[in-house]
């Protein structure tokens, strides 16, 4: 039986309150994210992700008061991401409500967190999020590939997307899956808020590459973007913020849009 294709909004919070911009920067304010939780569940939304976007960078912990007050809102599984630095925050953050933790920064910097919170926790609570730019350069040392505006790489960005890395994002998420990663959070920084389509070049490579869930993220405006994700890019699921946060398209119309069209979602 063919596994149903996961519809999952974003909340990025930044204090207190979801924001939402266009490449990791100019943010505007989207609401209130316990009211926001409630709308998707109602709307019938698979999951949801919750980033505290700023958390890394000002090197404090996420907010684990918000993140309780949103999974009791709940009934779908919920993801939380953000100034998560060592085991013990990845077990504060499942007590307090999450069913899966998401890890960037502190994975990069210590890969050795995805492998003990595997093994404590289990890799299906462990979710490697990794932020991308193309980078148009033939690199030897790089999985690069022809596209339509030229030969590229993708590199790993940290801390919100401001510090980049010398990571090939591909190489990366395979590493990150070998230590104990269940599941990929794969975000597009040149595609993020554009509302011009997910990065299937991306995607396809990527979910190619692992032999666990591939999320789609960034770029999402239209429910063709969707189907696009799912049938060019061979995502799992796709993850989306603006395009229903400003209720451009309810989580339920692209469901029904992805239904008419032959791909599995659940009603």
């Amino acid at each position: 039986m063919m596994l149903a294709k996961r519809i999952i909004p974003c909340l990025d919070i930044k204090e207190g309150r979801v924001v939402k911009g266009t490449n990791f920067v100019s943010l505007r304010d989207a609401g209130d994210p316990v009211e926001l939780a409630q709308r998707y569940v109602d709307d019938g939304a698979d999951e949801l992700v919750f980033l505290d976007i700023t958390a890394s960078k000002e090197n404090r912990d996420t907010l684990k008061n918000l993140v309780r007050s949103v999974a009791e809102k709940l009934d779908i599984p919920f993801t939380v991401g953000g100034g998560i630095r060592k085991v013990e925050d990845v077990k504060l953050i499942l007590r307090n409500g999450a069913d899966k933790t998401s890890l960037n920064t502190a994975a990069v910097e210590d890969p050795k967190i995805i492998e003990e919170a595997a093994k404590i926790f289990g890799r299906q609570c462990v979710v490697l999020a990794v932020d991308v730019k193309r980078i148009y350069e033939d690199a030897s040392d790089k999985t690069t590939l022809e596209t339509p505006q030229g030969r590229c790489w993708f590199r790993v960005y940290t801390y919100g997307g401001t510090v980049p890395t010398n990571l090939d994002a591909i190489e990366w998420i395979k590493r990150g899956t070998k230590l104990g990663a269940g599941e990929i959070l794969l975000t597009s920084m040149d595609r993020d808020g554009t509302g011009e389509g997910y990065d299937n070049v991306l995607n396809r490579l990527a979910s190619e590459s692992v032999d666990v869930p591939v999320i789609a993220s960034g770029g999402a405006g239209s429910p063709k973007d969707f189907f696009d994700a799912f049938k060019e890019g061979k995502v799992d699921a796709a993850l989306a913020a603006s395009v229903f946060h400003y209720s451009r398209y309810p989580v339920s119309v692209v469901k029904r849009y992805l239904k008419e069209r032959g791909v599995e979602v659940r009603i």
